[in-house]
């Protein structure tokens, strides 16, 4: 997860600098294009075999909702400070915890539901609606963020049963398309720079989808998903070096709620679990 992480604010960072030059779709099709193209080996090494699947369709919805969340995040990463986007993606696991609770029957209580609120607190920090601080650019994160988590839950269903190298193989085959018909109206030849800088993007996109899959596939999404937190440290640090931006107060207070409430989600979710796993292998005579 904290490599998956390193490359995702990579990538944003290029994404951040090619967006004064270049549109967000067109972009978001050359990410999916490259990324698939860095995964062609699998084919000659295993042939079809990694594509072999019985859940062709949550593999579609989930590629459907990849597209929509990568071409909003990229539109919203061309229109605000790198640190401020990684900050307002980090709602992504408060919007899991709510739609598994909606769409996967997970339950919450009062602890939990007191954190959401203040993760969602520390969201609308950084929007501060109230005092006419919110833009376009972040609406479209959260937009595509909330795009973003649900296909989260769908991925999260699909490790169920499938490897990580199936659902990042899927993520191309169904991403791809979709972006190049949403690229075509803005669609311009890249330079020769900017070949190289697509190419990188599709690398780094591929290496931060396939060490997520693993990631939720190990693990518990509640239980990963906090150590996106880096990300907003990277994009700080990269977002002041090389675009001369500075975090405001508002950006780095609420981006700290967001994760507080995402690692005691976290936190939580590994106790009620516990508790859990001890109280079904108990017996009468273990002093249950």
């Amino acid at each position: 997860m904290l490599l998956s992480a390193l490359a995702a604010t990579t990538m944003n960072s290029i994404v951040h600098h090619m967006t004064v030059e270049m549109d967000a779709p067109q972009i978001s099709f050359f990410r999916a294009l490259f990324g698939l193209a860095v995964l062609a080996p699998v084919f000659l090494r295993h042939g079809w075999e990694p594509l072999r699947t019985r859940r062709i369709g949550l593999h579609a919805l989930r590629g459907l909702l990849n597209a929509g969340a990568m071409i909003s995040l990229f539109v919203g990463l061309g229109m605000i400070p790198l640190a401020k986007f990684a900050a307002l993606v980090f709602s992504a696991p408060l919007f899991v915890t709510v739609m598994a609770l909606l769409f996967l029957g997970e339950r919450i209580r009062g602890r939990r539901i007191a954190a959401l609120v203040f993760g969602y607190a520390g969201t609308l920090l950084i929007l501060r609606p109230g005092a006419g601080e919110m833009d376009l650019g972040s609406l479209v994160v959260i937009g595509g963020t909330v795009s973003w988590a649900l296909a989260l839950i769908v991925m999260k269903v699909l490790a169920r049963t499938e490897s990580s190298l199936t659902t990042t193989l899927y993520y191309g085959v169904f991403v791809t398309p979709v972006a190049f018909l949403v690229a075509l109206p803005v669609w311009q030849w890249p330079s020769g720079e900017q070949w190289l800088l697509l190419a990188v993007i599709g690398v780094l996109g591929s290496v931060f989808q396939l060490c997520l899959a693993q990631a939720l596939k190990d693990a518990e999404a509640s239980a990963v998903m906090p150590l996106d937190f880096t990300k907003l440290i990277w994009s700080s640090v990269i977002g002041y070096l090389v675009f001369s931006e500075i975090p405001t107060l508002w950006t780095w207070t609420g981006g700290v709620m967001i994760f507080a409430a995402a690692t005691y989600i976290s936190y939580r979710e590994r106790q009620v679990a516990a508790a859990r796993g001890a109280g079904a292998s108990a017996t009468p005579g273990d002093g249950a």
